[in-house]
């Protein structure tokens, strides 16, 4: 086969025009292409809108064909990428390894494991997806919060209720078979293709129902409601654990435990620091959700084929730097999306964006963020001076919006004139239990008011309509990656031996991809050390 890069569609034009462009691209007749098979997918809107394609071609005579183009750099040889190859199978081990946590990490951490033989045990303080989603919803309609079944706690972890993105940017055979694995469990085949290949709340639901299937169909043990409540260790190394489950307290024989514990499992923190297990405060970014109307975006960035079929719902990623050295970015961008209400502690509103897999809201969010580090906030001594940070802007925005998780809001226009905001303009926050109209400098400290406001009309100039007048800024976003990293050494153990670290909350992942790969590396660890 051979491949061909750069295949350039306009919106709307479909497989017989893609056939008919690598025809042209191969300089032969459009009969003698046997099958085509789409690569890779992304979109072009830089100059003008194109689909841009990259694919696989099978027809006759390739090597003829392929001597006679040998100078074009858009046509090669197409050699498949190396598949991943899970680690040899092994004997049962005497004592199970444990998994805590059901975000990526800890999912495909067990899945490695159960595939190769281990039958792993996972432990998940939060419920299933499908009682997850009655109690958020519940949360959302109510303000009544359950701290154990929320955005950030059950099976799925916080990527659960997002936009499901599954970017990267390295090579890493993990990641296909992480893709494979979700679409073979339901996730749509498109994010085979994507470039920027997202599956959205809705779709990721099903897939995770079928993912736990499959685990405990390879044997696993999974218990929801479980929390982790202590470790044992003899001469620094890990030879039990303590859990409280719907049955009561317990303990559990345990010299292998991977730890995925998510960026908001604060009382885990808490309970590494009183084991004395090492532990450091790192950067991260705290800052507002940016709402937008999705038709405005759209315009600007496909111009006049904005609405035209073949086109998905347009995103941006944006980023500046300040002379005083401060940096403000987009992120995690939730085309045709809804901010969603994140709490998982009473007293404390943190916000998120979420959309589903067809992206068909009225509005575009993402996070607006500033970089904060270890000087902020004080984390020299203390390791967890980072969630001390974070809960005192959760508690500042509770307050500001008035209690019962309602968010504090206000409009681009009377942030930069420094009044509050009494109503919305054009663009209707979606926000829910609701939103309270105010001055956002009430519940922000002042470098990050200060930056954002200077980063506004930056970003405008890179994307016109980023700081319209009536788009909207909810507070807080907190939660955008863990305040803590947990030290683990070439084995992928913690100083306490037998403790593997793995994911956004150890430190070592930044997104649903990157944590369900790194939960991989680690079981992968284990089962060398086996």
């Amino acid at each position: 086969m051979l491949k061909i890069e750069g295949l350039r569609l306009l919106p709307g034009q479909g497989p017989r025009e893609l056939v008919r462009e690598a025809a042209r691209l191969l300089r032969t007749e459009e009969s003698r292409i046997k099958a085509l098979h789409v690569l890779r997918r992304s979109i072009d809107a830089r100059d003008g809108v194109e689909l841009v394609y990259t694919a696989a071609v099978e027809l006759a005579d390739e090597e003829k064909l392929l001597r006679r183009l040998h100078r074009s750099r858009k046509v090669s040889r197409y050699i498949p990428p190396p598949p991943y190859a899970l680690p040899a199978p092994i004997a049962l081990p005497e004592t199970a390894p444990v998994v805590v946590g059901a975000g990526p990490a800890g999912l495909f951490a067990a899945l490695v494991l159960a595939l190769s033989g281990a039958r792993p045990i996972l432990l998940e303080q939060g419920r299933t997806v499908e009682q997850r989603q009655a109690d958020v919803e519940r949360f959302w309609q109510t303000g009544a919060l359950d701290p154990r079944s929320n955005v950030q706690f059950g099976e799925g972890g916080a990527g659960a209720f997002s936009d499901g993105k599954l970017n990267t940017g390295t090579r890493d055979p993990r990641h296909r078979f992480i893709l494979e694995q979700l679409t073979a469990c339901g996730a749509p085949e498109d994010i085979l293709i994507d470039a920027k290949p997202h599956v959205g709340t809705d779709m990721l639901h099903i897939a995770l129902k079928n993912l736990r299937r499959k685990l405990l169909s390879l044997g696993a043990d999974i218990r929801f409601e479980t929390r982790l409540t202590g470790l044992r260790t003899e001469n620094g190394a890990l030879t039990g654990l303590s859990a409280e489950g719907p049955e009561g307290a317990y303990a559990l024989p345990c010299r292998r435990l991977i730890l995925a514990p998510g960026h908001s499992a604060r009382d885990t923190f808490e309970l590494l620091r009183g084991a004395g297990v090492p532990m450091e405060a790192k950067p991260f970014a705290v800052g507002v959700r940016i709402e937008h109307r999705q038709a405005d975006m759209d315009a600007v960035q496909y111009k006049q084929y904005a609405g035209r079929p073949g086109l998905p719902a347009s995103s941006y990623k944006l980023s500046c730097h300040l002379p005083d050295g401060r940096a403000a970015y987009s992120f995690c961008v939730c085309p045709g999306g809804e901010v969603v209400a994140a709490a998982s502690e009473p007293g404390r509103a943190v916000t998120n964006g979420m959309s589903r897999f067809a992206r068909d809201g009225e509005n575009i969010n993402g996070g607006f963020l500033v970089n904060v580090t270890p000087e902020d906030f004080g984390g020299g001594a203390d390791p967890l001076a980072g969630v001390a940070f974070q809960r005192k802007l959760e508690e500042d925005a509770f307050r500001l919006g008035g209690g019962g998780f309602r968010a504090p809001a206000q409009r681009v226009e009377d942030f930069l004139a420094g009044r509050p905001s009494a109503g919305p303009g054009r663009v209707k926050p979606t926000y829910r239990p609701g939103v309270t109209w105010t001055d956002l400098r009430g519940c922000l400290p002042d470098f990050v008011a200060d930056t954002l406001a200077q980063a506004l009309p930056l970003l405008d100039r890179k994307l016109p309509g980023y700081a319209a007048a009536d788009a909207v800024l909810t507070a807080v976003e907190s939660r955008s990656s863990s305040p803590v990293r947990i030290p683990r050494d070439e084995t992928y153990q913690s100083a306490l031996r037998g403790l593997y670290p793995c994911g956004e909350g150890a430190g070592y992942a930044g997104g649903i991809l990157s944590a369900a790969a790194d939960g991989m590396r680690c079981a992968e660890a284990l089962i060398k050390s086996l």
